[in-house]
């Protein structure tokens, strides 16, 4: 191994280490707000490469169909609480059109759209907006009614929310994998290095994402609710904070990450209905990293993780995803060692 394989190999390591980066933020601002280990975080990056490879086949893509239908779910579940509570039809009703709103007026444009062979950067936001409404409705569908429960259930909840987004998706991808288009076909040579324009749109967006991110909770006041939210549920509800509220825009956040992540990696590698998991799996050790609290740790835990995929996959490349997820088990045991035991109430 000489130096310029050692540069194609760390280039390799951080542009898939951008990637897991945001997947691991992710996963921590979940985890901070609700409590939920979410496992099918892979799945939104999973629709959101698939879905814009259907949209480029001119066909609508079966994420469409499936928005609606959790849409009308989750609608009828608000119109039926909102009735419990209130015993008014106006509000009930209300609160059933305002679930449905969004995932309407995106599926509507996305159905349009479709046949018309739009260009790749209009069909790509689509894509977002579809993926993105994904999120709230999954809070509202499976966890938001167990918000209270212990973490072990709602990881359970996960397990079964990860299976039943990666069958839906062998139902409306199919078994075929699908490559997606690059969004810059420029090449650059730097030095032994030749960085393709899909490369520098990688490290851009997720570079300009986590800024975003930061800004978003330090400068904002709702971002600055979901803080409080984060560090005390009881307190954030005492003050007028809505759980709720602060579970569905996370998870919102999670699935616009997930729907960028299916797109910047989606002219790299051929992606499955099920290739989500172990890319979704990769940010989650890299997440463990930062002990599932810090996002610092995090985007430092997902180089790490980058650049030992990168150079396992030189020297043994039949074993690169056993070494990548054997990391994350003496992780966990010194931070159990070191952390300790608390009582969860």
């Amino acid at each position: 191994m000489d130096l310029t394989i050692v540069s194609i190999l760390t280039l390799d390591g951080i542009t898939n280490a951008a990637v897991y980066a945001l997947l691991g933020l992710a996963t921590v601002l979940v985890f901070s707000v609700t409590r939920v280990i979410f496992i099918p975080q892979g799945e939104f990056v999973a629709y959101g490469a698939l879905t814009l490879a259907i949209f480029r086949t001119g066909q609508v893509p079966g994420t469409v169909w499936l928005l609606l239908i959790m849409a009308v779910l989750a609608a009828a579940m608000d119109v039926r609480l909102s009735w419990q509570h209130t015993r008014q039809t106006g509000r009930a009703v209300k609160a059933g059109l305002t679930t449905l709103a969004i995932p309407v007026v995106v599926s509507g444009l996305s159905i349009w759209a479709a046949p018309h062979h739009l260009p790749l950067l209009v069909q790509a936001l689509l894509t977002v907006a579809i993926v993105t409404a994904f999120g709230p409705l999954v809070y509202r569908l499976a966890y938001q009614s167990l918000a209270d429960a212990s973490n072990l259930v709602l990881l359970i909840v996960s397990v079964g929310v990860h299976f039943a987004m990666t069958g839906l998706g062998l139902l409306f991808f199919g078994a075929e994998g699908f490559r997606n288009p690059s969004f810059w076909d420029a090449s650059m040579a730097l030095g032994p290095l030749n960085i393709s324009g899909q490369a520098v749109i990688i490290f851009g967006v997720s570079l300009t994402l986590m800024v975003l991110l930061a800004q978003f909770f330090s400068r904002t006041l709702y971002g600055k609710a979901l803080q409080a939210t984060a560090v005390n549920r009881l307190g954030a509800r005492l003050m007028g904070i809505s759980t709720h509220s602060a579970g569905q825009t996370t998870f919102a956040c999670a699935a616009l990450i997930g729907a960028l992540s299916g797109l910047l990696i989606g002219p790299t590698t051929t992606v499955f209905y099920d290739s989500g998991f172990l890319i979704g799996l990769k940010g989650f050790v890299a997440a463990v990293m930062g002990g599932l609290h810090s996002y610092t740790l995090a985007a430092v835990g997902a180089l790490f993780v980058g650049l030992v995929e990168a150079f396992g996959s030189f020297w043994a490349s039949a074993f690169k995803e056993v070494i990548v997820f054997t990391l994350v088990l003496p992780i966990l045991l010194w931070r159990s060692v070191a952390g300790g035991h608390s009582e969860e109430h």
